[in-house]
């Protein structure tokens, strides 16, 4: 069995690069990416080259990799896309509406996408039910609002 894998060492190689092209489809930082295309590196090597050139070639190839293609595909790829917000973050800026009265210098919910969060005044003012506002901030889960204009 292990004559076998050392004659054989390639398909190990190759599929360690497949695996971790795969594996870069779940994470998009590239550096899974650089270790694939050294396994790739050593498995066209393999069948010329004993297991300590295999390695060597592999830590060649990925370092190489890591120090020149990905700051590339990161700038390329990823360079001028604004930074997007998400989870509560997201909801700064959106318009919601007041399902229950916000009371002076208290709290009450406002709907936002069929979903309810407990909302305060920015001015501390009494919002009644129905009323439009827009979200200016947040503080854990609960939203500032403001009438909406």
């Amino acid at each position: 069995m292990i004559e076998y894998l050392v004659a054989n060492m390639w398909q190990l190689w190759a599929v360690l690069a497949v695996l971790g092209l795969i594996l870069e489809l779940t994470s998009g930082d590239f550096f899974i990416m650089c270790l694939a295309i050294g396994a790739a590196g050593s498995a066209i090597t393999a069948p010329f080259a004993n297991i300590y050139w295999q390695l060597g070639v592999f830590t060649v190839v990925s370092l190489f990799c890591l120090w020149q293609l990905r700051p590339f595909a990161l700038r390329y790829l990823k360079g001028k896309a604004p930074k997007r917000v998400s989870n509560a973050d997201a909801l700064i800026g959106r318009k919601g509406r007041v399902t229950e009265t916000i009371q002076e210098k208290g709290s009450g919910y406002v709907a936002i996408d069929g979903d309810r969060w407990k909302a305060v005044a920015s001015d501390d003012s009494e919002i009644p039910v129905g009323t439009r506002v827009t979200v200016i901030g947040r503080e854990s889960t609960i939203l500032t609002v403001q009438l909406d204009s």
